[in-house]
């Protein structure tokens, strides 16, 4: 395949996918057809079938895709920053950001669903979860790592390591709940430095 064709290939799936996003976002996923996102981007419905076999498979890929910015701004933002305290932060924050940024369009992704598309969607919905969760331990575990290598905080068996993971990231999805319901950016930044100093003073040696 030439560079011209696939550079074309890439710019037909960017379109496809934004727009099945933006429809996704304002309909939800169960009232969006392939037409409509044929429509959407000025094609036949036979030309998204090159691409992709069916509407899960858009779904899946945009979901593939959110998935990535995410992770990709929460390495970013510990990238920026140097020691353990400033990387915990900057993790905690760039997560709950993020997740804000993107609460409109996950909001409406199950509205109009029967109970058995709900069935299916929930079922997904723990796969891309532990999708997520997986990615964000190794993060998690990098940095600690990094900062035990350097005596910011103190030695812990991996068995403590993998507990401690799992509990930070617990409480962030609790936190992020409780500040949906706020909507105050300013408390999100009051509650994100709150939790980085509780996660600290465990850490120290």
């Amino acid at each position: 395949m030439s560079a011209s064709n696939s550079t074309k290939e890439d710019l037909m799936q960017e379109q496809i996918l934004t727009a099945a996003k933006g429809l996704f976002q304002l309909y939800g996923l169960a009232k969006v057809t392939m037409d409509d996102v044929a429509k959407a981007i000025g094609k036949g419905r036979s030309s998204l079938y090159y691409y992709y076999k069916s509407k899960d498979e858009i779904f899946d890929a945009v979901i593939m895709i959110e998935i990535r910015e995410m992770l990709l701004a929460m390495t970013n933002a510990v990238d920026r920053v140097s020691g353990v305290e400033q990387k915990f932060r900057a993790f905690f924050l760039t997560k709950l950001e993020v997740l804000r940024e993107k609460r409109a369009f996950f909001k409406m992704l199950d509205v109009g669903m029967d109970a058995n598309a709900l069935s299916d969607f929930n079922k997904t919905k723990i796969v891309h979860h532990n999708l997520i969760i997986s990615q964000e331990s190794k993060l998690l575990e990098a940095l600690l790592t990094e900062g035990m290598e350097k005596g910011e905080v103190r030695y812990m068996p991996v068995s403590e390591l993998e507990m401690l993971i799992y509990v930070l990231l617990s409480c962030l999805r609790g936190l992020k709940r409780e500040l949906d319901l706020d909507n105050d950016a300013q408390r999100l930044v009051s509650a994100v430095d709150m939790f980085t100093r509780m996660a600290m003073q465990g850490l120290h040696k």
